[in-house]
């Protein structure tokens, strides 16, 4: 994905914003300083397959919910909205680059910080360190909805699909969390006081991030979820021999094989609904599922830092294909 002339925004300092264009489509109804266009070049370990980009013509709309009017930011002249006109585009494309080089570096910092805190404690202790993950791994996308949620009671702009995709990923992560409980990750006080409170301060910061810079909280997302398909990945190579023999926590089975899947296909935004229906023979069945939803949520992440990439798999699913690229692989 190239990226697209930026432009300071008054409102996301740290963002560079995206390049107008003349459409109809009706992705068009965000503020011009929410998502900005210009791509992450995802940290070592990045994903290799990325999520489905829908991409914007003039002559093929994409259907996304019509609502209100989003908030008018002031554009000036030139393309992308700034003040100076596009010969200053080489200027902006190395500030945006600058931006982009100083956000990956934070979250690479926050993100080798709780690493080495999960090392620290839970070097031999297998599911209360995935009890602790899967803490902090659901927090981003309630603290996405909140700031979606203001945004549209302020009246700037509805955008349904985000809503939808981020509540799904919610859930998905919450199971995992329960399948934890139910292994007994959680026995422990200590483990619990110390996820518990890592959530709420990565609750505040991720919403204070997001209203910030969007690309940057996706960003940190994306490398949360690669350190947790990672982490499963190595404890199912080594341990994949006894986890076969060990049968399947009960919440695991009905989330993965009973009941409405909407909401288990709703998170998967690299292929379509209906695609992926797991089998839960065992427990080293479900780790391996719960690695390859976490594969999922790396690619969803990574797309999200684009903006206009983010849609319901349910409102263009005849358009997908079977996605046969590597879930994440955080060696790459």
């Amino acid at each position: 994905m190239a990226s697209s002339t930026s432009t300071a925004s008054p409102v996301f300092a740290l963002s560079s914003s995206f390049q107008l264009k003349p459409s109809n489509s009706r992705n068009n109804n965000l503020p011009s300083t929410f998502f900005p266009s210009s791509p992450f070049i995802s940290r070592k370990s990045s994903c290799r397959a990325m999520a489905t980009v829908i991409k914007e013509n003039e002559d093929q709309k994409v259907v996304a919910e019509e609502s209100f009017p989003p908030k008018a930011f002031p554009v000036q002249d030139g393309e992308g909205g700034s003040n100076q006109g596009p010969q200053n585009s080489s200027s902006d494309n190395d500030s945006d680059k600058w931006i982009i080089k100083f956000e990956q570096s934070v979250n690479i910092f926050l993100t080798d910080s709780v690493i080495r805190i999960l090392d620290s404690f839970y070097h031999d202790r297998h599911y209360a360190r995935f009890f602790v993950l899967e803490t902090i791994a659901r927090v981003p996308y309630f603290a996405f909805l909140s700031v979606l949620h203001l945004y549209e009671s302020f009246g700037w702009w509805r955008r349904a699909d985000y809503l939808k995709v981020h509540f799904a990923e919610s859930w998905n992560e919450m199971h995992h969390l329960l399948i934890m409980e139910e292994l007994g990750g959680n026995d422990g006080w200590f483990d619990r006081f110390l996820a518990q409170h890592i959530a709420v301060a990565y609750y505040f910061m991720t919403v204070f991030m997001y209203m910030i810079s969007p690309r940057m909280a996706y960003h940190l997302s994306e490398c949360v979820e690669s350190h947790a398909f990672s982490t499963y990945d190595k404890f199912l190579k080594a341990q994949g021999d006894e986890l076969k023999k060990l049968p399947a926590p009960e919440v695991a089975v009905k989330y993965y094989t009973e009941g409405d899947l909407y909401l288990f296909d709703e998170f998967q935004t690299s292929r379509p609904p209906k695609s992926r229906r797991p089998k839960i023979e065992n427990l080293y069945d479900v780790f391996v599922n719960i690695r390859d939803d976490e594969g999922e949520h790396c690619k969803t992440m990574k797309a999200c830092q684009s903006h206009g990439n983010l849609q319901s798999p349910h409102s263009y699913s005849d358009s997908l294909g079977e996605d046969n690229e590597a879930l994440c692989d955080p060696a790459k």
